[in-house]
């Protein structure tokens, strides 16, 4: 789910990716609304000259604006003097009230259950499903019959789903307008953005529910498709109407291809929380007129884009974009298989340095109970590595040994009536926090991260984000609204035998080395049966060697001030991070070296699909 309601505008464009592009390609990139639109007419003029006709779609991601480049098309269109037919596919959507009743099992509206009303289940049907049956087959006879009178007539089909499966077969030419996940919330909160079908916006919060489970779902796998089988003709990044970048499908291609071959690095959102601290704000200058820097989403794969350097222009796409297209490169045939497409492990940064308090006491769902309820596509696991700390930081994480789970369930229950604080340390147990600090966080385990902390939340595929608070402290949010509670779904999944002891003998574990040499070693600092990925801590004077042997890699620099991450076979497929900097090291590359280009020795944190996980 994209939870990202509150994202802060700040662009970071410091992580800038540097791919070889062909001249070709370079130049076939066009800035600005209006030349990319004149160059797509002239070619719908040309197609329709040739052939007696040309039919288009304009599609696009959830919280694309089509009205300027259909208006500045019919402008083009009339200015040649041509035959033209506009569709606006919304035309044939049920109604509003139609598709609220189809679509009401999946949002459901229990307060007591879900007291804001945040969850609701994945909608698994296409676009096709949100049309009357009459009138697409109308459009379907209407298609035919135009294009078959062979006088250059140009028809326009436009708006969110007109390139449904059904529909694909008509289109000569396909443009895609898309957006990075960060403007949807943006648009949304500025008036921007209604749900599909919808001739007025929702509220916030319920227009970003119903985007979540229904229309971000329906314009995620329709990308995927269009992507997968190259029938994007015209790719158009969206996010600055002053500004939109044309892509030609061949450009768009080698720019995601090339990509691919090389270590890289998303460009991350930063977001601010009621218990957001200062760290991370200064180690990468962030504004001032952030109020604090609670998460920064630096891989969370539904919500970063992509920066690429091509000559003197800059290309951003949704990640997801990018892995949709490129998945098997990225992540490994295996992998892309075994999750469907979706990258299978998330990346955040969790502040509390320097900040007014500690995190919400949280669980996470098990997998039974995330797919049953949610539709979701695994279960939520987490895991922290704790990067810096401050005075007296500590982890939550199980219940003390003395602590009576059930006695804590109905505390927080009152809690949540009569508004009087809970004694949380009588029953969540503490784990002392210092830096190289490896915490695992199967699925069910009651945790929190302690004020006065910074740590790398390393978390499981879920492609939602599913954290049910059990105690907040009786906080108010950064809007003054009261923070919610889910101690209903949290008592659901809530393992209640984790306590301190387990947890001392499972989930912080002492570092194991696998390998090592003169200056370097590599070590395991969390495994579990419960979870996928493997954990691991780099640390080397002036360089190692690795290799993604088929699976991807994920680095993030937690001590140093610099390396070079390369190709051992292709040196120039390089990326330089910086301390804190995450990159994922694509399955392709095979064997890479890390070089050590500041003072002192440097530690990395290194993530990977488990040995031997395909088996299990």
């Amino acid at each position: 789910m994209s939870f990202m309601f509150n994202p802060h505008p700040y662009d970071d464009m410091v992580p800038l990716n540097k791919p070889e592009l062909s001249e070709k390609t370079v130049r076939s990139v066009i800035n600005g609304a209006v030349p990319a639109v004149k160059h797509i007419c002239d070619v719908l003029e040309e197609k329709a000259k040739s052939q007696g006709y040309c039919v288009a779609a304009f599609d696009g991601y959830a919280g694309v604006d089509f009205t300027q480049v259909i208006n500045l098309a019919t402008q083009n269109l009339a200015a040649k003097n041509l035959d033209y037919t506009l569709v606006n596919i919304a035309d044939i959507y049920k109604s509003a009230a139609e598709l609220d009743a189809q679509f009401a099992e999946l949002l459901p509206t229990d307060l007591a259950k879900d007291p804001v009303l945040l969850y609701g289940k994945l909608f698994k049907g296409d676009f096709e499903d949100t049309f009357h049956t009459e009138a697409l087959d109308n459009l379907k006879r209407f298609l035919e019959i135009e294009s078959g009178k062979k006088y250059a007539c140009i028809i326009i089909i436009y708006g969110f789903g007109s390139c449904a499966c059904s529909l694909q077969k008509y289109y000569d030419f396909i443009t895609y307008l898309d957006i990075t996940p960060k403007q949807l919330p943006l648009r949304a909160k500025n008036g921007q953005v209604k749900n599909l079908g919808d001739k007025r916006a929702r509220p916030f919060r319920e227009l970003m529910r119903r985007c979540y489970y229904v229309d971000i779902e329906l314009a995620c796998h329709l990308r995927g498709e269009l992507l997968k089988q190259s029938k994007i003709d015209f790719y158009i990044m969206s996010d600055d109407p002053k500004n939109i970048k044309l892509i030609p499908r061949e450009a768009l291609e080698e720019v995601f291809s090339s990509l691919a071959k090389y270590p890289f690095r998303c460009r991350p959102v930063y977001l601010e929380g009621i218990w957001g601290g200062e760290y991370v704000r200064k180690i990468r200058s962030l504004p001032k007129s952030m109020k604090n820097c609670a998460w920064v989403f630096d891989l969370i794969p539904l919500e970063v884009s992509i920066l690429v350097e091509a000559d003197d222009k800059v290309l951003e796409f949704p990640y997801f974009t990018f892995l949709q297209r490129e998945g098997e490169a990225i992540m490994g045939a295996q992998c892309s298989e075994k999750f469907n497409g979706y990258f299978p492990i998330r990346f955040n940064y969790d502040d509390t340095f320097h900040s007014s308090g500690n995190m919400s006491i949280q669980v996470h769902p098990t997998e039974d109970y995330v797919k049953n309820n949610n539709g979701e596509y695994g279960r939520q696991d987490e895991s922290y590595y704790v990067v810096a700390t401050g005075h007296g930081a500590k982890t939550y994480m199980g219940f003390t040994e003395e602590g009576d789970p059930d006695e804590f369930i109905r505390e927080i229950k009152r809690s949540e009536v009569d508004h009087k604080p809970v004694d949380y340390d009588k029953y969540v147990n503490a784990v002392p926090s210092k830096p190289g600090v490896q915490l695992m966080i199967p699925a069910g385990t009651i945790h929190s991260s302690g004020r006065n902390q910074v740590v790398l939340e390393i978390g499981s595929l879920t492609v939602g984000s599913y954290t049910y608070k059990l105690y907040d402290y009786l906080r108010k949010d950064l809007d003054g609204t009261p923070r919610p509670i889910h101690s209903y779904h949290g008592e659901q999944v809530l393992v209640k035998s984790r306590k301190a002891n387990w947890v001392a003998e499972n989930i912080v574990q002492q570092p194991r080395k696998v390998r090592g040499g003169e200056g370097w070693a590599e070590y395991i600092v969390g495994e579990h049966d419960l979870l996928y990925f493997s954990l691991r801590r780099l640390e080397f004077d002036r360089e190692i060697e690795d290799d993604t042997n088929g699976k991807f890699h994920v680095l993030a620099l937690v001590d140093g001030e610099k390396v070079a991450v390369q190709s051992i076979e292709h040196p120039e497929l390089r990326y330089t991070p910086g301390y804190l900097d995450i990159i994922v090291v694509p399955a392709s590359v095979g064997k890479y070296r890390i070089t050590n280009l500041g003072a002192g020795p440097v530690c990395i944190h290194k993530t990977m699909l488990k040995d031997g996980f395909y088996e299990l």
